[in-house]
């Protein structure tokens, strides 16, 4: 068994599966890893948020961009990892295959880490898709498999940190560099394997070394190193750049992937919920529809009349959701402070937001007073100079500066002071 896998580890040998190249993609794939966490948790304590949270609503694109940038990065996870698993795939020959509890762990943890990366990126590009082929809800899920990953990814970085310590370094490269020259024309290069690494010991980093030298004139056609790094670059740019168009604007004309593309759908704006999704046509479409606001007990209602004869407020806003995509568009109707004002609310008010939609897990929205008190927060009944089109929240919606597009309620019906 230990000359099959000997063997199964000299077949697989290429030069760029070493521990340097493992340490060049894998800090790539860790820091796409954390701005997928800290974007995540920004898009969602958006959407559940704590009691004390308060988000800044300038700049007024700034969900825009953290979303856009949590998609990207994610999307990017895709080839950054397939490269990783392709740097470390000998390691499964490895003989043992365990040597001790504390390598049953180490092998353990990454074996969790690399299923859960994979579940966790896939699922999450189903989701800019809306197409959820599974029985579990996706949102607790993701939430709850970033965190695990996060874990994961510490717990692999302490294992590892004598590695990546080591190979980290430029002048530890410049020392790999110079040895896998000596490899491609001299056998002779196994002594200053032994000089630079240390005795060969099985299943060791020298051995593993020693193991790539010997085999290296056998798979000297392979790939090499700056072939390998070439196309991890051209494929994760490639995969980025055909589909963060629909978010960044400049890459819109190459968006060939993305879900959504800018300027496609009614008013020129993309939709993600429509009406008849949502069974709110009827309702929304009635003559007798008001939108009423409950204050400390108090309540009025509003026709679309009235509201329309209320000062009105013209802003330029994006639509961004949670898919990654967005749009950026003119929006006019009544300043919600406005008509928290109408009502005498408390200017510390948060305010309850409900949709003529009676199902679905945002027919009911919060919104923090740092957004009902800001200007540019209206109750938007008209789109890009247009009366406001029922797929995007006629006879009226919330549209408000930082926010999420899933808490930009449509079809609004009430609103409550809390």
């Amino acid at each position: 068994m230990r000359r099959l896998m000997y063997e199964s580890q000299r077949a697989l040998a290429s030069p760029v599966r070493n521990p340097r190249m493992a340490t060049v993609i894998g800090r790539l794939l860790g820091a796409a890893f954390l701005i997928c966490f800290g974007t995540g948790l920004y898009s969602h304590f958006l959407q559940e948020p704590l009691d004390w949270m308060r988000f800044a609503t300038r700049p007024e694109f700034l969900y825009q961009v953290t979303q856009g940038t949590h998609i990207v990065a994610g999307i990017a996870c895709f080839p950054l990892l397939l490269a990783k698993l392709y740097i470390v795939f000998p390691e499964l020959f490895a003989y043992p295959p365990v040597r001790g509890l504390v390598h049953f762990l180490e092998r353990a943890s990454i074996a969790l880490f690399v299923g859960a990366s994979l579940v966790q990126i896939t699922i999450g590009l189903l989701n800019t898709y809306q197409w959820y082929p599974w029985p579990f809800p996706f949102r607790q899920v993701h939430f709850a498999l970033g965190w695990v990953l996060i874990g994961l990814l510490v717990i692999h970085i302490g294992v590892k940190l004598p590695v990546i310590t080591r190979y980290w370094s430029k002048s530890t490269s410049a020392d790999d560099d110079h040895l896998v020259d000596a490899v491609s024309n001299d056998r002779s290069a196994n002594a200053e394997a032994v000089r630079l690494w240390g005795p060969s010991r099985p299943g060791g980093v020298t051995g593993r070394v020693l193991d790539y030298i010997d085999a290296t004139p056998r798979v000297a056609g392979g790939v090499s190193r700056r072939g390998f790094l070439t196309t991890v670059g051209v494929a994760t740019t490639a995969v980025v750049a055909l589909t963060a168009g629909q978010t960044f604007t400049p890459l819109n004309a190459v968006n060939l992937f993305g879900p959504r593309k800018k300027g496609v759908g009614q008013q020129g704006v993309p939709v993600n919920r429509t009406s008849e999704q949502a069974l709110v046509a009827d309702a929304a479409m009635a003559a007798g529809w008001t939108l009423t606001l409950a204050v400390a007990g108090t309540e009025r209602s509003f026709t679309r009349s009235e509201l329309l004869a209320l000062p009105q407020t013209e802003v330029r806003l994006p639509i961004a959701c949670v898919e990654g995509w967005s749009q950026m568009a003119s929006w006019r109707g009544v300043r919600l402070r406005d008509l928290a004002d109408l009502m005498d609310a408390a200017p510390d008010s948060s305010f309850r937001l409900i949709s003529l939609e009676e199902r679905g897990s945002f027919s009911k929205t919060q919104m923090g007073r740092e957004y009902v008190r800001d200007p540019l927060t209206l109750v938007a009944l008209e789109l890009n100079g247009e009366t406001l089109d029922l797929e995007h929240g006629y006879p009226a919606r919330m549209i408000a500066p930082g926010r999420p597009g899933v808490l930009q309620t449509k079809w609004l019906s009430r609103i409550e002071a809390i």
